[in-house]
């Protein structure tokens, strides 16, 4: 019978195992399979915007049919045991409410969807392997991007209490299902919280890890900080058994055009630079003496050599660093359509093929904001940029400040909108089998490796795989 001993805490400015010996946790993101997000399978918008409209042309059952095979073949254990090959030792797994309850049936939980999370976590623990659990997308939206599933530019779960009950009904059940599971590491009970007025998110914590350890008083929790994991001034003294996670995207691993090390955007970035950034997304941890997790982090890939050797040597610096610190880490993301993951989709898989025609308006239009460009539509956002700082000057919308405010409303919701029934009609006359057959091309023995991104992981895992010689229990 698994007992508190087995499982993970924390100590210090560590993570220990239960003999009290410091753990560093290294992995990847599961994104795009509990959680669609459009970049990383093909579709533009929303995943439920899309799940709609294939659901539309293919019809309920065979819409379904498309799905379950996607939810089956695009993690199963062969893909942990190709995780374990390279070293990893923790999968963080991003998963939506809409598995766990329908917005028609609040508190009604489903057991389909902690099914499927039993899928991977066990598939990952019978390879060694733990887990993070990660609520990626939650009722009323944490954030104002497509990756909450959010349609608008509106976060209202800070606004609405309904929601904000639903998480926590949610997370409890979550915490009553694995508060024995010792190859759970822990829970990341929101992802990327976006709170505009930061008043509401520090109480709504506080409420959350109460909750949660009145169920499960020991698994350790990982919180992200406000501004897409970036601001933790919500946070005061350090709840006992929590690790608190920065997100760590450089500039000009998701920038186009960029050059590393070089110019990007107007400013230079090297090694120095990119550990600066760091130090100062983690400047909470290291004060408050709290273990460091950088939740997600890593370049895009474009295809140009000259940029993705770039991509990679960015990628080797942060590995560097978060050893030198003694930081755990995630990678974003594990598998794709080729932008970001460790392995990706063939180009002449079924899939696509199929969808081809919407990818290359997609990518024409920018309308992806992860690996999108705004080139194709420079002369309908600069009229708007310059009206706004004709007659907004002082204008300055949270998260990040006017343009990328003005080219969420306008690529990422009003042009990508009408692409999603562009992409749902490439399913036109596509059967029950052949959905089967284009939901496999996810599946691992189907995928293509990106062995230079692999076999940097590789080594840099082998190399003192174990704990960094600096980190020691607290």
């Amino acid at each position: 019978m698994t007992t508190t001993h087995n499982l993970l805490r924390v100590s210090g400015t560590s993570i220990v195992d239960p003999e009290g010996t410091p753990v560093l946790l290294r992995g990847v993101g599961l994104g795009g399979w509990m959680t669609m997000e459009n970049f990383i399978t093909g579709y533009p918008g929303t995943e439920s915007q899309m799940r709609r409209a294939v659901g539309r042309v293919l019809g309920a059952e065979t819409a379904e049919v498309f799905f379950d095979r996607f939810l089956t073949d695009f993690f199963t254990g062969a893909d942990a045991a190709h995780l374990a090959s390279l070293g990893m030792s923790c999968v963080r797994v991003p998963f939506s409410y809409h598995h766990f309850e329908d917005d028609s049936a609040p508190f009604v939980l489903k057991e389909e969807g902690f099914r499927r999370l039993d899928q991977v976590v066990d598939a990952c623990a019978a390879h060694g392997i733990r887990t993070i659990l990660d609520l990626h997308a939650v009722p009323g939206h944490q954030n104002q991007n497509w990756h909450s599933d959010n349609p608008s530019h509106w976060a209202h779960l800070w606004t609405h209490p309904h929601f904000q009950d639903r998480v926590v009904h949610l997370w409890e059940a979550l915490a009553d299902r694995y508060k024995d599971n010792p190859w759970v590491a822990g829970y990341n009970p929101l992802n990327e919280p976006a709170d505009p007025s930061g008043e509401v998110i520090g109480p709504f914590y506080t409420r959350l890890e109460r909750a949660i350890r009145a169920v499960d008083p020991h698994h350790i929790l990982f919180l992200d900080g406000n501004r897409y994991s970036t601001d933790f001034s919500m946070f005061d003294e350090p709840v006992d058994q929590a690790v608190y996670t920065a997100h760590d995207y450089a500039l000009p691993g998701i920038a186009t055009p960029s050059r590393y090390p070089g110019e990007t955007r107007g400013k230079h970035f090297d090694r120095d630079v990119v550990e600066q950034t760091f130090l100062r997304r983690t400047e909470f941890m290291r004060r408050t003496g709290t273990p460091i997790w950088v939740g997600e982090f890593g370049p895009l890939y474009t295809g140009d050599p000259e940029r993705d050797a770039g991509c990679l040597r960015l990628l080797q610096d942060q590995l560097e660093i978060y050893r030198e610190h003694g930081a755990s880490w995630s990678l974003w993301t594990y598998k794709d359509i080729g932008t970001q993951g460790l392995v990706h989709t063939a180009p002449d898989s079924p899939y696509l093929r199929l969808i081809e025609p919407a990818l290359a308006k997609k990518r024409r239009l920018g309308t992806d904001s992860w690996g999108g460009s705004e080139a194709g539509t420079r002369h309908v956002l600069e009229p708007i940029e310059e009206l706004f700082r004709t007659e907004f000057p002082d204008f300055d919308p949270f998260p990040w400040g006017p343009k990328p405010w003005i080219n969420l409303l306008v690529r990422h919701i009003l042009l990508a909108e009408p692409m999603v029934d562009e992409y749902a009609r490439c399913f036109e006359g596509v059967g029950a089998d052949d959905v089967a057959e284009l939901a496999g091309s996810f599946a691992l023995d189907r995928c293509v490796e990106r062995t230079g991104l692999t076999d940097l992981l590789r080594s840099h895992l082998a190399d003192g795989a174990g704990v960094h010689p600096e980190v020691q229990p607290g």
